[in-house]
């Protein structure tokens, strides 16, 4: 007798998530909207930046929520110590903070942070960004955009303008721009009559030469190099 066997539908992988934050009433919160999904799992909780930092490397989780302020060790320098860590490589950082899109949002992404949110965003909005950061993508939305552009208007011109960009093609830094931009995957296929994918390839294959993490990196290697320049009122 021969055996048949059903094939079954795929099931999503569960995003395995980190909550790093001061306030264990916020912790709570975070846990509860988390673990009410299928596809979501609160994995840990660490009050502080360096607990945050021990725990990534103990549990490695697919998507830290870091806070900004927390004692002893920030979240700035917490995402930066994870960043850096090449055993981390997988383990991405979602920066969360009750302050609006300023310096923290610069230093977030400087860190190595893939995405940066307001605590007080929608439950909604913190599921998708969840998501979006644990496939490797960046949470880029046109705010933090502005906000990074308005960082270089305001600061000293790149100490040498042309630094990094011998090593990309001119097709690469075509899309690097459009990256800097704020456009996504599609609309940069649109714009330069391309497909997604073949967009897709160009933007990893610059990430990976310029050794970005992920989109948020590669837009501020854009403005850092000199690639473009913030349009100035």
């Amino acid at each position: 007798m021969t055996e048949r066997l059903c094939a079954q539908p795929a099931q999503p992988a569960t995003i395995r998530v980190l909550l790093a934050d001061d306030q264990a009433l916020m912790r709570a919160g975070f846990r509860a909207l988390l673990d009410a999904e299928d596809d979501l799992a609160v994995v840990g909780e660490a009050a502080d930046g360096a607990s945050a930092v021990e725990l990534s490397r103990r549990l490695r989780p697919d998507v830290v929520l870091m806070d900004v302020q927390m004692p002893g060790l920030d979240g700035i320098e917490a995402t930066r110590r994870i960043a850096v860590d090449p055993d981390l490589a997988a383990v991405r950082v979602l920066i969360l903070t009750n302050y609006g899109l300023d310096s923290h949002v610069f230093a977030a992404l400087r860190a190595g942070a893939s995405g940066f949110l307001l605590k007080d965003a929608d439950p909604a909005d913190l599921l998708q960004a969840v998501a979006v950061v644990a496939r490797g993508d960046a949470l880029l939305a046109p705010g933090i955009t502005r906000t990074l552009i308005s960082e270089f208007v305001a600061g000293p011109p790149p100490a040498d303008p042309a630094a990094g960009r011998d090593v990309l093609t001119a097709r690469e830094q075509e899309i690097v721009e459009l990256v800097a931009r704020g456009l996504n995957n599609d609309e940069i296929a649109e714009r330069m009559v391309i497909s997604p994918l073949t967009a897709k390839t160009h933007v990893n294959r610059a990430m990976t030469k310029l050794h970005c993490r992920d989109r948020a990196q590669l837009v501020v290697w854009a403005y850092e190099s000199g690639l473009i320049t913030p349009r100035r009122r």
